[in-house]
């Protein structure tokens, strides 16, 4: 069970979730503390249990975001499963669900169902495009949003758009998510009435188009596509040295320009350049700007820049892969690759990000398919017989 030193020990979550969104939103609750008992299919369990079989035969996936969480097996069609739900739901403090809008509600689990039965309930659900709107019945993955919300169009070079290579939509979705969730929890303490939240990918993605919306709004601009590079800073962005590693940095202020054209390129000539003397300037000759600098890069191996670029004092650093990261000083330093147990034994996680004093998140074990049913069942008061006759009938495993 929770630490008593989490900040949400003592809250309980009922997740019925599925992929990723949803898991991701209350894997960051349980890291904290939070009791997240996980909704899964009799048999086959959460969709991504079945995505691959990387970890040793699980799924990469379902170890990403699924730590923390207790297992019970529930089907939520059958008189007996919806008797659990119902149950777990008035003793809970957030009931969480990601599925297609209209699906719990035609399963007598939506929030005004539960509602009824538990006032203090926060309720989220998690979608691809929200609970209303002429695209509310759409399926919804995070490509698809992606492209839909103009992420795929901004990204990648002038002759091939790109998806960002993670699942943004989920996981920007999940993290609104978590955060609704505390603030209906916070704001329950004061009004003693629970919240309906709705989250959808959509306008997650939306909200990350950052300065995009107002170029276009006002200066009629769309994004085009920059590759590695910044749409309006420059020079910004990775650049090959002659060793064919990637050195990343950025020149953000007139001082930087000064520090890199003096510094680095060892070019006064160039910051003597009156094109280049402003970041507009330069964002409008970043073509024979950057041509000047990928020459210059060209001639010399990553250690040179990386050293001028330190000696400078400029924002800079390498592009590593994955190995290279999962190695990193920075990730050894701060703990950020942790052991948990799981069905096949101990595995790396990433670990949670949050630092906080006296509050170290929870790093707990990955859950079995169903592994948690009878303890849940128990939890919350149902009897060893009417546990086995639910078993016997196929209501819950």
């Amino acid at each position: 069970m929770a630490d008593p030193a989490l900040p949400l020990d003592g809250f309980r979550v009922v997740a019925f979730e599925i992929a990723a969104a949803g898991p991701f939103c209350t894997q960051l609750l349980a890291d904290m503390g939070a009791d997240v008992v996980k909704i899964e299919r009799p048999g086959t369990g959460d969709t991504i249990r079945g995505w691959d079989n990387a970890v040793h035969g699980l799924s990469s996936g379902y170890v990403w975001v699924n730590r923390n969480k207790r297992s019970i097996a529930v089907d939520v069609k059958s008189e007996g499963g919806k008797v659990v739900m119902r149950r777990l739901a008035q003793r809970a403090d957030v009931f969480l669900e990601n599925f297609a809008p209209g699906v719990v509600d035609g399963l007598g689990l939506g929030y005004r169902d539960l509602s009824a039965l538990n006032p203090r309930l926060v309720y989220c659900s998690i979608s691809g495009y929200g609970q209303d709107g002429p695209y509310r019945d759409r399926k919804a993955f995070d490509l698809l949003i992606q492209g839909e919300t103009g992420i795929i169009s901004s990204t990648g070079y002038p002759d091939a758009p790109a998806k960002a290579s993670v699942p943004v939509a989920d996981i920007a979705a999940g993290m609104y998510a978590s955060n609704a969730i505390l603030m209906a929890l916070l704001q329950r303490e004061r009004t003693g009435e629970g919240r309906y939240i709705d989250i959808a990918m959509f306008d997650a993605m939306l909200s990350w188009l950052a300065y995009f919306p107002h170029h276009y709004w006002h200066q009629g601009e769309l994004p085009e596509r920059v590759g590695m590079r910044h749409h309006y800073v420059t020079p910004y962005g990775p650049f090959k040295a002659k060793d064919g590693r990637y050195v990343n940095f950025a020149v953000a202020s007139p001082r930087d320009w000064d520090l890199f054209c003096k510094r680095v390129l060892r070019r006064e000539d160039m910051f003597a350049d009156e094109l280049y003397a402003t970041v507009e300037g330069r964002r409008r000759h970043r073509v024979e700007l950057e041509a000047v600098i990928d020459e210059a890069f060209a001639s010399a191996d990553s250690k040179v820049w990386l050293e001028r670029l330190a000696e400078a004092e400029l924002p800079y650093g390498s592009v590593r892969d994955i190995a290279e990261v999962l190695d990193h000083p920075q990730v050894l330093a701060r703990g950020m690759v942790r052991e948990v147990d799981s069905p096949v034994g101990p595995v790396p996680v990433i670990a949670n990000p949050i630092k906080m004093s006296g509050a170290e998140p929870r790093h707990g074990p990955i859950p079995s398919l169903g592994g948690d049913t009878d303890d849940v069942l128990r939890d919350a008061d149902f009897a060893d017989d009417e546990i086995a006759s639910m078993r016997a009938h196929g209501a819950v495993a």
